[in-house]
């Protein structure tokens, strides 16, 4: 199975930009789809953007459809959030989720431990 570990996570002013990191280790990441969710309390984790294992299709939020940039390097086993234009509606914690199967919004078999993202008006 795979371990993943997300990072770049902070404090930033709202119309700002931040670049998340998912790092995996165990199995290689590039046999897995992934995609980043978020959570703020009291609210059911929602989807944000997902990219499949050969990175050859992404899928996007309506709310960050735009603003939000998924890409993954399968050479260095990693995938990034680019977050531009930051919202303080954005802030949340933001986990990085994998599956052996396919690019979805739901499903995951495995996730990091989340990373905060907050955004100041």
């Amino acid at each position: 199975q795979v371990q993943l570990v997300e990072s770049g996570g902070g404090l930033v002013q709202a119309g700002g930009s931040l670049r998340l990191s998912c790092a995996g280790s165990g199995r290689t990441l590039s046999s897995y789809a992934v995609a980043w969710f978020r959570q703020t309390p009291g609210k059911e984790r929602e989807f944000v953007a997902g990219i499949s294992w050969s990175g050859g299709s992404t899928d996007y939020a309506d709310s960050v459809l735009g603003r939000f940039t998924i890409s993954r390097d399968n050479a260095k086993n990693a995938v990034y959030l680019q977050m531009n234009s930051l919202k303080p509606e954005d802030t949340a914690v933001y986990y990085c989720a994998a599956n052996p199967r396919r690019l979805m919004r739901y499903g995951y078999d495995y996730w990091g431990q989340g990373t905060q993202v907050t955004v100041s008006s």
